[in-house]
């Protein structure tokens, strides 16, 4: 096979416990698949990029940083880990781009997997968890109710497959064609199209520093993917109305009927009045709600602010 260069983009935030000893692990590893015969990776790269962090995260990496092997990009504030992994990206030039978090919870050894895959002609290699045996039973019940809830609205995601994944530079460029402030690249990955292979990995307990992934981070995620893909929630509100409206017709034929026909005396109580107000008015709220949230994306495409801002860059040409 002809001979290929490999970036790696790890976003980093807040990591100056994991770093010192993941870091030298990374690389490490990449220099003995560098020189495993099985592979024909010519040149690597590892490139780190700090998402604002408020520790020493910033100084580990501009440390570490080497001519042409590790690259730190220091972003000017905390833009989230989807932009900071996106800021990597857009740095990346090499054939084969492999994004990863720093703390080697995704088992390293699924990368010898992933290359193989593209050497093999594949475009995209995405590293899906085998089983979710390290999680607590809070945050396995979660990540199963994350990815239903997205099935459900139509948002088309590969089970537990996050942010771990090989991808062509051909792959890469159609990637960096999507030019939404709201970004969700683990729903975008799977409308990419191109020759796809499925890396089946074991994701291992953390062994440094806390998980920067909060349930509030996971719900805005959530919130994203799916008014990112989906328009479903609503067309749920509009269908949901027509039943209200349907419902509230019948009802007063149904008064009206007594009332003239039957002659009925209608009580008019105060439950009666108010707790459809009330339901009526709880809807109206939530519909308020969820189009609020798909006008504030709007609002934030239409003014195209920049997804990133790179303060700093230690970089020399390859």
């Amino acid at each position: 096979m002809t001979p290929y260069s490999l970036d790696v983009v790890i976003p980093c935030y807040n990591e100056e416990d994991a770093l010192p000893v993941t870091l030298p692990r990374i690389l490490s590893y990449l220099d003995g698949l560098q020189s495993d015969p099985r592979f024909a990776l010519r040149h690597w790269r590892v490139i780190l990029v700090d998402d604002g962090s408020a520790d020493r995260t910033w100084t580990i990496i501009a440390a570490h940083a080497e001519p042409a092997q590790v690259v730190g990009l220091k972003l000017s504030r905390n833009f989230g880990h989807q932009n900071a992994m996106l800021a990597g990206l857009s740095h990346a030039d090499a054939d084969a781009i492999i994004t990863m978090d720093c703390d080697l919870q995704d088992d390293i050894n699924a990368i010898e997997a992933m290359l193989l895959a593209y050497q093999g002609g594949f475009d995209l290699a995405l590293g899906v968890r085998s089983s979710r045996t390290s999680d607590t039973i809070f945050k396995k019940g979660t990540a199963r109710a994350y990815y239903r809830l997205l099935t459900l609205f139509g948002v088309n995601v590969i089970e537990d497959h996050a942010d771990y994944r090989l991808m062509s530079q051909r792959a890469l460029r159609v990637l960096l064609a999507h030019n939404e402030v709201n970004l969700f690249l683990r729903g975008i990955i799977p409308t990419i199209g191109f020759k796809t292979s499925i890396i089946p990995y074991e994701r291992q307990a953390r062994e440094f520093g806390n998980s920067k992934y909060t349930l509030a981070k996971m719900l805005a995620l959530a919130i994203d993917g799916i008014t990112s893909f989906s328009v479903l929630p609503l067309r749920m509100i509009a269908a949901f109305g027509v039943v209200v409206f349907l419902a509230s017709s019948v009802t007063g034929l149904w008064v009206l009927l007594e009332r003239l026909v039957f002659s009925a005396t209608v009580v008019s109580g105060w439950a009666s009045v108010m707790l459809p107000l009330l339901a009526l008015g709880g809807l109206q709220i939530l519909s308020i709600g969820v189009l609020g949230e798909y006008i504030g994306k709007i609002y934030l495409e239409t003014k195209r602010r920049p997804r990133f801002i790179v303060e700093t860059v230690t970089d020399s040409p390859r």
